[in-house]
């Protein structure tokens, strides 16, 4: 099994932890970089190869990683010289990757069974299967619903519950298909073009723990959690 860890972006709203680091390389709880977790959360899944693609400080990065061994992994990287959005790292690898793989944010902690998710994308037939994560928004208003300049309908501050992409994809090939390398392409592109032809990806109910770790409050969070979720995140690493 093959997985490809997006690691190239900047981290803006991460900053100021990430203006000497790429966000992938944060520390966490007892000084294990995020990446670092991903990598042995992957080899006890069972995955043996993985590609990372580089970009904003990607040299520190390849620095850190090396060859993955100390993992049991063989690492490889892909190198963006320009923002190339989620999925366009991808174009510049196609042919050099499986028919189906695994793709992921760099910056997520999750005990997400990763191996799981692609072996059931891989058996489902789908081009794209996505990874998804209950949330609940509270509405702090009174909600009306108007019609023509009347009040048609009215709720007190209510709640909206959906599921959200978690960063985590399984990906066939074929969902790449048509596109140009080099050019940038986003998840959002790939996702809207699908149901336009009428390919809807799957998706991949997930209730367990899950964090994004894109902003200073969730990266706080994620220090303050990490000695207590130690063993369930890295379980089987």
């Amino acid at each position: 099994m093959h997985a490809v860890i997006l690691a190239g972006g900047k981290g803006v709203r991460l900053r100021p932890y990430t203006t000497a680091l790429p966000k992938p390389l944060v520390p966490i709880g007892d000084s294990h970089a995020i990446l670092e977790i991903v990598l042995r959360q992957l080899a006890g899944s069972g995955f043996r190869s993985v590609t990372i693609a580089i970009g904003h400080l990607g040299n520190i990065i390849r620095a850190y990683v090396g060859d993955g061994s100390q993992w049991g992994l063989e690492v490889g990287y892909a190198t963006e010289d320009n923002p190339l959005g989620t999925m366009g790292p991808l174009l510049t690898m196609r042919d050099d990757l499986p028919e189906h793989f695994l793709v992921m944010n760099g910056d997520v902690l999750t005990d997400l069974d990763f191996g799981q998710l692609l072996r059931g994308h891989a058996a489902s037939g789908a081009a794209l299967t996505i990874a998804t994560y209950p949330r609940t928004v509270h509405i702090d208003f009174g909600v009306l619903t108007t019609d023509e300049g009347q009040v048609v309908g009215f709720t007190e501050k209510p709640s909206m519950d959906y599921r959200v992409s978690m960063g985590v994809y399984g990906v066939s090939r074929g969902a790449l298909a048509g596109y140009t390398p080099g050019m940038p392409l986003g998840f959002d592109e790939v996702v809207l073009d699908l149901l336009a032809a009428g390919r809807p990806p799957r998706a991949h109910e997930f209730d367990g723990y899950w964090l994004d770790i894109g902003r200073p409050d969730d990266y706080d969070r994620a220090n303050a959690e990490f000695s207590s979720l130690r063993p369930l995140l890295l379980k089987g690493a």
